[in-house]
């Protein structure tokens, strides 16, 4: 049976809830302002400016994937009204791992939002009881994102070459991962680092879809 990942999730200062077609104008407002802060590092974002219609349509599809056992696209918010980025889970590195995705609006810069986001996500990939590993992955280049999996305990596995795929990259791919008993063994220093959302430093955003 397709296991469908959760719709909201909660903690450590943020919520993530599942975008649907009827938030496309609070979407499409918080891609627009993060335009310039994002293009550096994530490929999507070469396809923007989309319409309003255009990004509907994107919202059904993410709905129709999800509804299917596929990925989840979240928006991080503050509240029903804020954006603070958006994030996801991924079935795209093969069977038993999910990956995770995000992206930080830059008025919520050095705040912790990837690092609760991250946390969230992967306790939620872990709940899934076919779930074996989590994985990050980001270009050798932005130095400042490997904080996120560093600071919840992965581990950097892998760097191999890959396609530039974002101006600022250099395309080097680099894979941070964990296992279930890893996540677990990581709890009490990853609770220290995290017990204050205001304390959490953040760093640049990783590719959300």
């Amino acid at each position: 049976m397709t296991s469908i990942l959760p719709e909201h999730l909660e903690g450590y200062g943020v919520t993530l809830r599942r975008w649907r077609a009827d938030d496309v104008e609070l979407l499409h407002r918080a891609v627009d302002e993060s335009y310039a802060h994002l293009r550096p590092w994530m490929d999507w974002v070469a396809q923007e400016p989309l319409s309003v219609e255009q990004r509907r349509a994107m919202l059904r599809r993410w709905e129709e994937d999800w509804r299917a056992g596929g990925d989840i696209i979240y928006g991080t918010m503050i509240d029903e009204a804020r954006v603070a980025g958006g994030c996801g889970l991924h079935h795209r590195r093969g069977p038993g791992v999910l990956e995770i995705g995000y992206w930080t609006h830059p008025a919520h810069l050095r705040r912790g939002i990837a690092t609760a986001a991250a946390l969230l996500l992967t306790d939620a990939a872990f709940a899934l009881p076919d779930i074996e590993f989590v994985e990050i992955h980001q270009d050798r280049a932005n130095t400042a994102s490997r904080g996120v999996p560093r600071r919840l305990g992965y581990e950097l596995v892998e760097e191999r070459p890959d396609a530039r795929a974002a101006p600022a990259e250099v395309g080097i791919d680099c894979t941070w991962r964990i296992d279930r008993e890893g996540w677990a063994a990581a709890a009490e220093s990853r609770n220290a680092i995290l017990r204050s959302p205001s304390s959490r430093p953040e760093v640049n955003p990783q590719e959300p879809q």
